[in-house]
This record gives C-alpha cells, sequence and structure tokens, in this order.
C-alpha cells in the first residue's frame, strides 16, 4: 500500500497541456495516421514554418517553429498537414469545458493550456492530486491527453507540467518546492531566454538552486528590477492568483518587438529582424486560433523618437509569409537609409473570430 500524504495545506495551482495538440487532433480524425511522424506546418518550398508536431516527429529532431524545409531534411517520410484550426477550437472548447467542471477558476493560457486553481476546500473538494487525475482521464476520454502539473503557484506549475510528457501528471506538494526546482537548469523556468540564460552561464549559474543564491547585484545586473523576483520564483516562493477570464473576449492584437542591443542600419538586418518577429507573431496566432486583417509596423530610432504604418489585409490570414511580405513593404513608409534603428515591432489586428 501507497503511503497517504499529508491533507495538501494552501493554494493548489494546476498547469494543463494538451501535448502535441494539433497533431494529436488530426490523429483523432485520422486514426490511420497515429504512430506515424505528422507535422502540422507550413509548405517547405514556400519558406513554412512547423506548428507543431508529433512525438514520433519529434524523435527525427522536428521541433515547433522549425523551418519546414530544415523539418523535411530530417525527417522526409513524415505526413504534412497544413491544419484544421475550427477543429482545434473545437476540443480545445472541450477541454476547457471540463476544467470549468471541476472548478470555477480557469485561467486560458492559450489554445491548448490551461491553469486551474483546484486548492482543496476552496475551489475543489478533494486532494489536487485526485482532481488532476480525474481531469487527466477525463480529456483522455475525448481522444486526446495532456500532461499536468500541480504546485503551490504558477511557476512551480509550468515546471511540473514539462516534467512528464506525453500524458504525465507530476504534483509537487507543499514543502518541496525547492528540493524539485534546485537540480533543473534554469532555463526550465520561463522569462529566462536564450540571452539570460548565457549570461547566467558565464557567472557559472546553471541551475535553479545556484540562481537562488546568486548575489542580488549578480541577478539585477540581467533581470533589471525583476531581479529579486526571479529569486523568489527559484525558490518556489511566488504568489500568483489564477484569474478566470471571458472566453469569449476578443484578442485586440498579437505583436511581437525587440530592442537591439546594437542598432540596425542596414536593411538587411532590419528586414531579417522584422521577418525573425513576424515568424513569432505567427506562431501566436496559429496557436490561439486567429486569423487578422490588418498588418502593424513599429519602429523606433536611436534618438527616441518612433513611427508607426498599417495597412488592411484583403483577407485575414496567420501566415507570416503574407503578412511580413506587407511587413517589408511598410518598411519604405516609416525608414529611409541612415537611419539607426532601436526597436523594431510587428503585430495583427482585426481578427476574424469565426474563422479559422
Amino acid at each position: 500500500m501507497g503511503v497517504t500524504p499529508p491533507p495538501w495545506t494552501g493554494p493548489a495551482v494546476g498547469l494543463m497541456d494538451l501535448d502535441a495538440f494539433f497533431a494529436s487532433v488530426e490523429m483523432l480524425d485520422h486514426p490511420e495516421w497515429r504512430g506515424k511522424p505528422l507535422i502540422v506546418g507550413g509548405n517547405a518550398d514556400s519558406r513554412g514554418v512547423v506548428s507543431t508536431c508529433s512525438y514520433e516527429a519529434r524523435r527525427f529532431g522536428v521541433r515547433s517553429a522549425m523551418a519546414s524545409a530544415e523539418a523535411r531534411r530530417l525527417c522526409p517520410q513524415a505526413i504534412w498537414t497544413h491544419g484544421h484550426f475550427d477543429r482545434y477550437r473545437e476540443v480545445s472548447a472541450q477541454v476547457m469545458a471540463i476544467l470549468a467542471e471541476e472548478t470555477p477558476r480557469v485561467e486560458r493560457v492559450s489554445i491548448d493550456e490551461a491553469f486551474i486553481d483546484i486548492t482543496p476546500g476552496r475551489f475543489a473538494p478533494e486532494d489536487p492530486l485526485l482532481v488532476a487525475r480525474r481531469i487527466s482521464d477525463r480529456v483522455a476520454a475525448l481522444g486526446v491527453t495532456c500532461s499536468i502539473g500541480v504546485g503551490c503557484n504558477k511557476t512551480v506549475a509550468k515546471i511540473a507540467s514539462e516534467r512528464d510528457k506525453p500524458f504525465g501528471l507530476t504534483i509537487v506538494r507543499p514543502g518541496t518546492e525547492q528540493r524539485f526546482l534546485a537540480a533543473l537548469p534554469v532555463s526550465a523556468m520561463s522569462g529566462i531566454g536564450r540571452s539570460a540564460e548565457e549570461r547566467l552561464r558565464r557567472m557559472r549559474i546553471y541551475t535553479l538552486g545556484e540562481l537562488s543564491r546568486a548575489p542580488e547585484s549578480t541577478l539585477a545586473s540581467i533581470f533589471g528590477v525583476n531581479g529579486e523576483r526571479m529569486r523568489q520564483r527559484a525558490l518556489g516562493l511566488e504568489i500568483s492568483e489564477v484569474t478566470s477570464l471571458d472566453e469569449e473576449r476578443e484578442v485586440k492584437s498579437v505583436s511581437n518587438e525587440r530592442t537591439f542591443a546594437k542598432d540596425l542600419t542596414e536593411r538587411g538586418d532590419i528586414e531579417a529582424a522584422i521577418a525573425l518577429l513576424g515568424e513569432s507573431v505567427g506562431r501566436r496566432l496559429r496557436r490561439q486560433g486567429l486569423t487578422g486583417a490588418t498588418v502593424t509596423l513599429k519602429l523606433k530610432y536611436s534618438y527616441g523618437s518612433g513611427r508607426t504604418a498599417q495597412r488592411r489585409l484583403p483577407h485575414p490570414t496567420d501566415d507570416e509569409n503574407i503578412f511580413v511580405a506587407v511587413a517589408l513593404e511598410l518598411l519604405d513608409n516609416i525608414w529611409q537609409e541612415g537611419m539607426h534603428v532601436r526597436l523594431a515591432g510587428i503585430g495583427m489586428s482585426d481578427f476574424d473570430h469565426q474563422g479559422g
């Protein structure tokens, strides 16, 4: 017999993440594709990117956001589909309905991910482990699987959800957070990108435990005013609340921008930066099942001022190959040779919430 854990004390936050969601729905609708490498993404011949792929394809090195041409080279035998976003939204709605039946506090992060508050006695009647198991089983009955992490806050729950995929369940019980986090690489925690990870590595900080013990000045040099907050997160001490959101609310825009360490002065460099930012926007649009009709290009110059340019498309799209090309045409409206660009951004708005 297993040892009964002590009663859960304090908040219990879960993060439910649907496994390879788009690919899983495609396999649900095409059973003959099960067990085979499957890629959902754009054409390899037109600079498309991978939206998601099955775990069978991942074994060949294919991953989300990879250029489709590279994915085809790594896994030439893969089955390809452009995706069916209306269908993904339909299955996502069924999953979110299951979560809403288990707790009134559901914070949807994206089409395939949501935080849930399953604090015993407050929003859920049982131990969080039992609630999470039931959710996992109910989602699996729909024909797709999810991985769930549960902890005392969002940071712990998110990291826990990544520990055992696919169809995993990781519970970090109160009082065990530091032991769970300490040995994990710093990249396991959201908010630490490649640049910050490299700077931490140069300071010989490789794990969350080492980050939590780093001098205040070191963290401030990397994370600025968020240095102490990052320490608290690495210790498992973050205080976070799951906020129920209206699932029907309209997202106004999806955008991405970047400030450059060194001003960009060459048109080729500026165009490359816009294309890279656009790929990220395209991935987020597809992840949320959105198509936008208005492209916005934003630049800030080294002397502090900035300008934006917009153009409405003939048809809503989530394809960066289409809207980035328009953004590059807009560049002539707000940039001339000799201008130093400190920041560039690209955004999509005017969403067709019914379109796919």
